[in-house]
């Protein structure tokens, strides 16, 4: 739940308190904030500006000469290649000097001969995601829709001076999914009022009976239904208030009527969807289960197959709407709707649930209704949501509310005993204290002697048992309270045993040297135990009822699956891997076994590609026998067994007889390394790859210390390599701050790799390499995505730089 700090104050009065108090209350209080999000991404300088002349560019196709006032005694000219531009605009604008995201600086410059004094920019320029912006602004600038002043600070009519708070929210605090639901939680947090929002809904003559007839078969998945008819409405751009507070929750606005849908969504926690009553099909709601094959194309242009487990909207012959989840195409709102039907409904969470991972459709209505939405708000959201409509959309609300209720819901009593809440707690908190914290929630209650009788109200479902409101004392009483105590009775201080502390050393040891630890599967295939396995005498152990043949065999090294690792970052693009693993292996002597396999622990690892590089020279030095020789004996010495080890030449199978050794500890054989034989690594994928395997319990024999490891990155990066033909004049850094700046969030390293000037360049240009690494911590970036990504930094450096590919 994305919370804007600027919004939570329409209901609760904390501009005496920054978004980082409340968001550091919170997370004492018992909801966590992950983050606080400055709006702002470093822009300075960016003021409204009104386009009083454009005309095209003498000397370019693409361009235009604006002359635009910012509010300063004269005009400035500015050079734009949007598509959009045209004058009579307000605009925001970046005068020179100003800071935009990635450090980004405007300054003055001359492009085909017009001088241009700063930059209309677009949302995104301003540092707001694409997929925020209205598709009418997604490519070109953004033009203010609403009475704006010239000169005046564009970042606060974006609402760019605002934050926003990230709520992680566990499954239980569905409450805290809406705008008010965080009200009340920072009001009791800090013992003040909250302020709802105030319902004036004014009505024609007509009744909406005359209009639509609602009829519900699944009662049990659909208690209560609601229709709202709103007539004469103009569907159109919603106001820049409206905009901004969806965008900050992270909604893109698409029209007055669907925005204000998806703001009561947020203010109240209550999914409503409305319906183009013109193209409904019918003066008839039929609520029902589908039927088994039926089918609906939902709003995102997709053909969805439903079953019987499924609740489905219809006009009485064809469904219009997965209840709860999304709306049908055939009925959506669009520019021509002047009736709007809107659904206010209270929908079963399981059967929404399950419609929902079935049709692996997941929506900000349907999440709400799986976690329980507030029965006592259903008609006050949609009364909220027609009101809203009838003033932006100038629609005309019909009187009445068609309704099918057979919905029942008694608020809950739940009793807190005092005595108990202090002995589970371990506090002393007098009764009207805990009177006083069930008072800041907004709970009622009736006292008797130290036992409240407390009534929850519908909001907070959550509160069932004793224990609950226990946790509610608990957290408003504050957890840095409770008074800290040892435990009676004999105690015995934990701590790591030497083993312990030994095995944690070697890993800070190989983790410092620049690997990366990683934990492969114990359990392998008979052919996999096979390999690097050089004790002749063993036999690998099979599972005597194994979930599949590639994991029916306990391993015999840990190398076959570290090859496995390589391989899977080689084919995502990562081609310079460096890993170790601290594992087991598992041996016996028996053919058939009748005692427990040797376990012996052993730590192993495995290299490719480049060690180090050195970027301007060109210099690459390949991971090679005396790197991995010299990785090894850091350890060793780290472990103070240096002088004992001794590296000895030998053939293994597996490796390459020219470039493999034992080691040796005092004279017994530990291990081994060397290059995996071509032969091998040709059939596995792989380039020229290092490996080593030693025995850990060997090694740890001797003085070691503890060690901690980090792991490697869950998602893998893209990479793309760019040669750009610039003027001579242009510096390396000037072009990467455009790339850094275009790239945004998802452009996590920019290198430069290469220069050249030659005969073979124009006279008065050079040629740039870069590369570029793409990267989103939190998934697997799609090719597309990447792509659309290094399209917009090749537009942003042809702009602003004159850059083109080198052909």
């Amino acid at each position: 739940m994305l919370v804007s700090y600027k919004w939570l104050q329409d209901y609760i009065n904390v501009s005496d308190l920054s978004a980082r108090d409340i968001a550091e209350k919170m997370t004492r209080g018992g909801i966590e904030i992950d983050f606080v999000h400055q709006l702002n991404k470093g822009i300075t300088g960016v003021v409204v500006g009104y386009v009083k002349e454009c005309e095209q560019h003498p000397n370019a196709d693409k361009l235009n000469v604006c002359q635009v006032d910012i509010g300063e005694e004269e005009l400035v000219q500015i050079v734009c290649g949007a598509k959009n531009v045209a004058a009579g605009q307000h605009v925001a604008v970046a005068k020179v000097g100003a800071v935009l995201p990635g450090n980004f600086k405007i300054k003055k410059a001359k492009l085909r001969g017009e001088v241009s004094q700063g930059m209309i920019c677009s949302l995104q320029e301003l540092g707001i995601e694409s997929k925020l912006v209205q598709k009418e602004f997604s490519e070109g600038i953004y033009v203010f829709q609403d009475e704006v002043e010239v000169g005046s600070d564009a970042l606060a009519a974006l609402n760019l001076d605002d934050e926003v708070l990230e709520l992680d929210l566990t499954p239980n605090r569905s409450d805290c999914l809406n705008m008010l639901g965080v009200a009340y939680e920072v009001g009791a947090l800090y013992e003040r009022e909250v302020t709802l929002p105030t319902i004036e809904v004014a009505t024609n003559d007509e009744q909406a009976s005359d209009y639509i007839d609602v009829k519900v078969d699944a009662v049990e998945d659909n208690p209560y239904y609601g229709a709202i008819i709103i007539k004469d409405v103009k569907v159109g751009t919603s106001p820049l208030w409206l905009q901004n507070r969806l965008m900050a929750a992270g909604i893109r606005p698409i029209s007055n009527v669907v925005d204000v849908t998806n703001y009561v969504l947020l203010e109240y926690g209550q999914p409503l969807h409305a319906f183009d009553y013109d193209r409904f099909g019918s003066k008839e709601v039929l609520v029902r289960r589908a039927t088994d094959g039926e089918k609906i194309v939902t709003l995102d242009d997709q053909e969805r197959t439903l079953t019987s487990d499924h609740l489905v909207i219809t006009n009485g012959k064809e469904p219009v709407a997965i209840a709860g989840v999304m709306g049908g195409a055939t009925s959506e709102v669009h520019e021509g709707t002047t009736t709007v039907l809107l659904e206010a409904a209270y929908f079963k969470g399981s059967t929404i649930r399950k419609a929902s991972r079935d049709l692996g459709l997941r929506s900000d209505a349907s999440t709400r209704y799986e976690k329980g939405v507030d029965q006592d708000r259903v008609l006050a959201a949609g009364r909220r949501a027609a009101q809203l409509i009838a003033e932006l959309a100038g629609g005309t609300i019909v009187s009445r509310v068609v309704e099918k209720d057979v919905l029942s819901y008694e608020m809950a009593t739940v009793r807190l005993d005092l005595d108990r809440v202090n002995r589970r707690l371990g506090m002393n908190v007098t009764i009207e204290e805990a009177a006083s914290f069930m008072s800041r929630l907004g709970f009622t209650y009736e006292q008797d002697g130290n036992v409240l009788a407390v009534t929850i109200p519908s909001r907070r479902a959550d509160i069932q048992i004793e224990e609950d409101l226990m946790e509610e004392v608990a957290r408003l009483y504050g957890y840095d309270h409770i008074p800290t105590t040892l435990p009676q009775g004999a105690t015995t201080q934990g701590a790591l045993t030497d083993y312990q502390k030994k095995r944690r050393h070697v890993r800070r040891v190989l983790e410092s040297s620049g690997l990366s630890q990683v934990i492969t599967y114990s359990l392998t295939s008979p052919e996999k135990a096979k390999g690097f396995a050089f004790e002749t005498n063993q036999t690998p152990v099979r599972l005597a009822m194994p979930m599949s043949e590639d994991r029916s065999t306990m391993r015999t090294s840990l190398i076959p699956h570290l090859f496995d690792v390589l391989s899977y970052n080689v084919n995502r693009k990562n081609q310079n891997v460096h890993v170790f693993e601290i594992g087991s292996i598992f041996l016996t002597d028996e053919e058939t076994l009748t005692k427990q396999p040797i376990e012996r622990e052993m730590v192993a690892g495995a290299l490719t590609g480049v060690w180090y590089e050195h970027n301007w020279q060109g210099e690459k030095n390949k991971v090679d026998f005396f790197v991995v020789k010299g990785i090894l004996e850091e350890m060793f010495n780290a472990l103070g067994i240096n002088e004992q080890i001794v590296f000895e030449q030998a053939t293994l199978p597996d490796l390459h007889p020219g470039r493999t050794a034992l080691v040796k500890l005092d004279g017994k054989e530990i291990g081994f390394i060397g290059q995996v034989h071509p032969a091998l690594q040709k059939e596995v994928g792989l380039k020229e790859t290092y490996v080593y395997e030693l025995e850990l319990e060997a090694l740890l024999t001797h003085d070691t210390q503890s060690v901690v490891y980090q792991p490697l990155p869950r998602f893998p990066a893209m990479v793309r390599d760019i040669a750009l033909v610039v003027d001579t004049h242009r510096s390396a850094g000037e072009v990467e701050a455009v790339i850094r700046w275009a790239g945004g969030e998802l452009l996590k390293e920019v290198r430069l790799f290469d220069l050249y000037q030659g005969e073979h360049m124009e006279e008065g240009k050079k040629s740039l390499a870069f590369s570029l690494t793409y990267l989103d911590p939190e998934r697997t970036l799609t090719d597309e995505e990447v792509t659309t990504k290094h399209n917009e930094v090749l537009k942003m450096l042809e702009e602003h730089v004159g850059a083109t590919l080198r052909g």
